[in-house]
């Protein structure tokens, strides 16, 4: 080994051409910007979206409707899911614990019990909501509710 063998490692150099090296080197002059305007200047960067003075997108699409940044969002539970889960497991009491155990609620979510179905066991149900109806079913099958 000697130094007219010695060659960088591959990958280390890349073969892109360098600018403003003269007219012989291809990219002199105006070193790839072009003539004149804002363009060929340093320090000129668009603004992003900026469509050359056409409208741009997102000025274009129209703003549609109303976002409530106050909105609590719950996981509605029906009643006849909380009777099958009591029918299968022998529950009496149910609670977020044990709809997180069976995958009908996630570790951050509120859960909220709604009226669809039949209840047929009483129950001792903790929840962050309930709905009207479903408070209704819970109390006549002999049951009892409580809001976390």
């Amino acid at each position: 080994m000697n130094l007219s063998n010695l060659k960088p490692a591959e990958g280390a150099v890349k073969n892109k051409k360098r600018i403003g090296r003269g007219t012989g080197s291809g990219r002199g002059g105006t070193s790839t910007r072009g003539h004149k305007g804002a363009g060929s200047r340093s320090g000129h960067s668009t603004k992003i979206g900026f469509e050359g003075g056409q409208m741009p997108l997102q000025r274009r699409v129209p703003k549609v409707g109303f976002k409530n940044i106050n909105r609590v969002e719950y996981v509605g539970v029906n009643l006849d899911v909380l009777q099958g889960l009591a029918e299968k497991f022998t529950l009496e009491t149910i609670d977020f614990e044990i709809l997180r155990e069976h995958g009908l609620a996630s570790k951050k979510d509120l859960v909220k019990v709604l009226g669809r179905g039949e209840l047929k066991a009483k129950l001792s149900i903790k929840a962050h909501a309930f709905s009207k109806s479903a408070q209704n079913a819970i109390e006549s099958a002999g049951g009892s509710i409580a809001i976390i």
